[in-house]
């Protein structure tokens, strides 16, 4: 049997298809998960793409400081072979 209140859940999560049964090993009775929000999804989803784009853009810094060290270190290396002739 289910229960209307059950029923309604189930409607309510329709939009996102968020609805998983579950056995309850202590009551042995089939019990129904919350469904997740899409305005909780949605927010989730923006944190994501903001954490990242500012992971993108750190790493994006460090490979332009790491490449102009390199530059200079082969610039040195270029400029002491060229005294040493």
């Amino acid at each position: 049997t289910v229960l209307v209140e059950e029923q309604k859940s189930w409607l309510a999560c329709g939009l996102t298809g968020y609805v998983e049964r579950v056995n309850c090993t202590r009551t042995n009775k089939d019990e129904y998960k919350s469904c997740r929000s899409v305005v909780m999804e949605e927010h989730l989803f923006w944190k994501f793409e903001a954490v990242m784009l500012a992971l993108t853009v750190v790493f994006a810094i460090l490979v332009v400081v790491r490449q102009r060290w390199l530059d200079r270190l082969a610039s040195e290396k270029v400029r002491r072979q060229i005294e040493s002739i």
